[in-house]
């Protein structure tokens, strides 16, 4: 059977906000959590190919693609959960990329009875200590973000986090790149939005998950995230890591058939 004939969207209304999704195929609940600067459609290349095995999920975090920004107190690893509960998932496999890895991991920490796996890819950590002043590509990106230059703004996010430190534009994909840049023209600006964190942070309480893990990093992403990584491996009991050659930040988007074939043989494995 086709997934592409049986995709499912609608809105949860969830706290004031209403969060867009899509739901497609059938199995195990497999729930796709977006990068901070792009959003849902940045997993065109593994929607469809997970719906082969699983009831895949992936939606816009509120602010993001077609969830709109609401105000008030919010945190994405609430939302998460409502939306699981709107959608009548007791547990799911949960694969989230950059702030997606960071609210995943936060939602397993206070909801491990719904966690069946945990896919880290890029994976930010809530309460990651960062040392020295902040980078000056990222002092670009905020300057260009609060003079409202979201053009200038995406380009530079690209630049960090498509191209990364060790490659230059023209040694990536440029359909990639385009990719990025237009998500991110919309999704930047709900990056700026600070959320309730999780408490105590989920940097000192690593050792408290028990879900299967798989960690994924890109060859050429930044430093700081390689070292998020390393952690996660080490201070998860039985994670693996895995990394993708020739990509950055998005190994998924760079490098869809590797990922996915990463992917899958973590969920399911055997032979494919």
């Amino acid at each position: 059977m086709n997934p592409t004939k049986r995709v499912k969207t609608g809105i949860a209304p969830i706290e004031g906000a209403g969060l867009y999704y899509e739901v497609t195929g059938e199995g195990q609940p497999l729930v796709l959590a977006h990068a901070g600067f792009v959003d849902r459609r940045m997993w065109d290349d593994q929607f469809l190919v997970f719906a082969r095995r699983y009831r895949v999920v992936r939606y816009d975090r509120r602010g993001f693609g077609n969830s709109k920004l609401t105000p008030g107190p919010f945190s994405h690893r609430r939302d998460l959960y409502h939306l699981l509960k709107f959608l009548d998932i007791e547990a799911a496999h949960l694969l989230g990329c950059s702030m997606g890895g960071q609210i995943i991991i936060d939602f397993a920490l206070e909801h491990p009875e719904m966690t069946s796996s945990l896919v880290l890819v890029s994976s930010a950590l809530g309460g990651y200590p960062l040392q020295g002043d902040m980078p000056k590509p990222l002092q670009e990106l905020s300057a260009a973000l609060k003079a409202q230059d979201l053009p200038r703004a995406a380009e530079i996010a690209v630049r960090i986090w498509v191209d990364g430190p060790q490659r230059t534009p023209d040694q990536v994909n440029a359909r990639v790149r385009e990719r990025a840049r237009e998500m991110s023209l919309t999704a930047l600006p709900a990056a700026l939005v600070n959320e309730e964190p999780l408490e105590p942070p989920a940097f000192e309480r690593l050792n408290e998950l028990t879900a299967p893990t798989l960690v994924i990093v890109g060859e050429s992403d930044d430093a700081h995230i390689a070292r998020i990584g390393e952690r996660l491996t080490t201070h998860i009991a039985g994670a693996r890591k895995i990394v993708i050659s020739g990509t950055a930040h998005l190994p998924n988007m760079e490098k869809p058939e590797e990922f996915n074939q990463s992917v899958l043989a973590f969920l399911q494995p055997g032979p494919s």
